[in-house]
C-alpha cells in the first residue's frame, strides 16, 4: 500500500488516474464531482485534450465549473449499455428516453429554479406536440407508473448536474403529496451533447439515418487523413468495448490493427494503465483496478450469480442454446440454490425475466450474440471461454490422506474482465 500510495505523486501516475477519472465519467461539474478529483483533471486538462484529441478525436472541453469529454460513441447502434435509473439501475425504455430529451428542451427555456410539477407540465405539454404524436408517442401524469417515469428522468438530470435539489424530494412528489425544488445548471445542459453535427442541421428520412448523421465524420481522401481516421476508430474501440474482435472489423481497420497494434496498445496502456489481452480472436484492455467497467462479472447478488452460471452452460455446451434451454436451466438452478437465492426466482414464470437480465448483461459483455426469432438462439462468443471449466486436476495427496479432485477454471479471471 505505501508503495502504491508513493506511486500517486508522480506526476504520470497523477496524469493516467485524470485519464481514468474522465474515461469513467466524461462530464465532471464542480462541487458535484469529488473536490480533489476534479481539481486533478483540471490540472491536466491540456495535456488530456492534447491526447484525446490525436488518438480518438474527442473534444476536451474544461471551464472553472465543468470539464466535458465529447465521446464521440465508435458505435451509435450499440443499445446494449443503455442510460439507467442512479437508484434502481433500471435501464431506461424508449418513452424514459424521449422524456429526458423533452425535459432538457423545457430546462433550457426555464429560470434559474424550477420545481418538478413545473418542469412535468412543460413536458406534458411538449408532448403533446402533433409531430410527437403522429410517432404514436403519449404521456400524461394521471398514473403513478407516469410520474415514476418523469422521477427516474430527473435522477438522471441529478446525477448529470444539469439540476441541483434544493428542497424536496422525488419520493414526496412520486406520491402525489408534495414538490421538489431545483436550481437549473445552465452551462451543463449546453455541454451534454457530443456530436459532430448539430441536430438542426439534420435531414434523414429515418431516426437511424439521423442518428448516423448527427455522428458522420468526413474523412478527406489523402493517406494521412485515412489513417488519422482509422487510428481514432481503433483507439475509441479499444478503450469503449470490452472486446474488439477481428471479425468485426473491415478489412482496412484489421490490416491497420495488424501494422500498428503495438503502438496503440502501448499508448493506450501508458495512458489508461488498462493491460491489453491480445488472443487470436481479438483484444480485449483489462483494468486491473476494476473501475472502468459499468457491467461487472462475476459481482454480488443472485441475478449476477445467475449470469455467470449461465455463461458457464453457454461456454460449456457442445450444441446450439436456445433462451427456452437457459430458462429450464435457470429453473433447475433456483431449485438447487432456492436457500440463498430470493424467494421469487422459484415463482413459476421468474425464469423468463432472470434470463433476459443475465443476457442483457452477455450482450453488453460481448461474450454472446442472440438472433431473434420466436425462441431466439444463444450464440456464445470466443471470450466466454473464460467462463467455462476445465476437467478436474487430481491433485496428488499428502501422505495419510485420499487424493481430491476440484474443477478449476479455463482462464483465472479478476472481478469485471472479459477477453478474447
Amino acid at each position: 500500500m505505501r508503495a502504491r500510495g508513493a506511486t500517486e505523486d508522480v506526476p504520470e501516475a497523477r496524469k493516467r488516474r485524470a485519464a481514468r477519472l474522465l474515461l469513467a465519467r466524461p462530464l465532471l461539474v464542480a462541487g458535484q464531482t469529488a473536490d480533489d478529483e476534479f481539481r486533478l483533471v483540471r490540472a491536466y486538462a491540456a495535456e488530456l485534450r492534447e491526447w484525446f484529441d490525436r488518438e480518438t478525436g474527442w473534444r476536451l472541453l474544461a471551464d472553472a465549473q465543468t470539464v466535458r469529454l465529447m465521446k464521440v460513441t465508435a458505435d451509435p447502434s450499440d443499445g446494449t449499455h443503455p442510460a439507467r435509473d442512479p437508484r434502481s439501475r433500471t435501464p431506461f425504455s424508449r418513452q424514459r428516453y424521449v422524456l429526458t430529451c423533452l425535459a432538457l428542451a423545457a430546462l433550457d427555456r426555464a429560470d434559474g429554479q424550477v420545481t418538478l410539477g413545473r418542469l412535468a407540465e412543460e413536458v406534458v405539454t411538449a408532448a403533446a406536440d402533433p409531430a410527437l404524436v403522429a410517432t404514436g408517442f403519449t404521456f400524461g401524469l394521471d398514473r403513478r407508473e407516469r410520474r415514476a417515469d418523469m422521477v427516474a428522468v430527473v435522477r438522471l438530470l441529478l446525477h448529470w448536474g444539469v439540476v441541483r435539489r434544493v428542497a424536496g424530494d422525488e419520493e414526496a412528489y412520486l406520491g402525489a403529496g408534495g414538490d421538489v425544488l431545483y436550481d437549473v445548471d445552465r452551462p451543463v445542459i449546453a455541454g451534454l451533447l457530443a456530436t459532430t453535427r448539430g441536430p438542426s442541421m439534420l435531414d434523414g428520412a429515418t431516426p437511424d439515418d439521423r442518428l448516423a448523421a448527427l455522428t458522420l465524420e468526413v474523412v478527406p481522401d489523402v493517406d494521412d487523413a485515412r489513417n488519422r481516421a482509422l487510428r481514432h476508430r481503433l483507439t475509441r474501440l479499444l478503450l469503449e468495448q470490452p472486446v474488439v474482435y477481428y471479425d468485426e472489423l473491415t478489412e482496412p481497420e484489421r490490416a491497420y490493427l495488424t501494422s500498428q497494434r503495438h503502438a496503440l496498445l502501448t499508448r493506450i496502456t501508458s495512458f489508461t494503465g488498462l493491460v491489453a489481452e491480445v488472443r487470436r480472436e481479438g483484444i480485449a484492455m483489462v483494468d486491473p483496478d476494476d473501475e472502468l467497467t459499468d457491467v461487472r462479472m462475476p459481482a454480488e447478488g443472485m441475478q449476477s450469480h445467475l449470469t455467470l452460471l449461465l455463461a458457464e452452460r453457454i461456454a460449456a455446451s457442445d450444441h446450439r442454446l436456445r433462451v427456452s434451454d437457459l430458462q429450464r436451466h435457470t429453473r433447475e438452478l433456483a431449485r438447487e440454490h432456492r436457500s440463498y437465492w430470493r424467494k421469487h426466482a422459484t415463482d413459476p414464470g421468474a425464469e423468463v425475466e432472470l434470463v433476459a437480465t443475465a443476457l442483457d448483461a452477455l450482450r453488453a459483455l460481448k461474450l454472446v450474440t442472440v438472433e431473434p426469432a420466436d425462441d431466439p438462439l444463444v450464440l456464445p462468443r470466443p471470450a466466454i471461454a473464460r467462463y467455462a471449466l476445465a476437467q478436474p486436476t487430481i491433485r496428488e495427496p499428502a501422505s495419510g490422506t485420499a487424493p481430491t479432485a476440484r474443477p478449476r477454471p479455463d482462464i483465472s479471471h479478476r472481478e469485471g474482465e472479459t477477453a478474447p
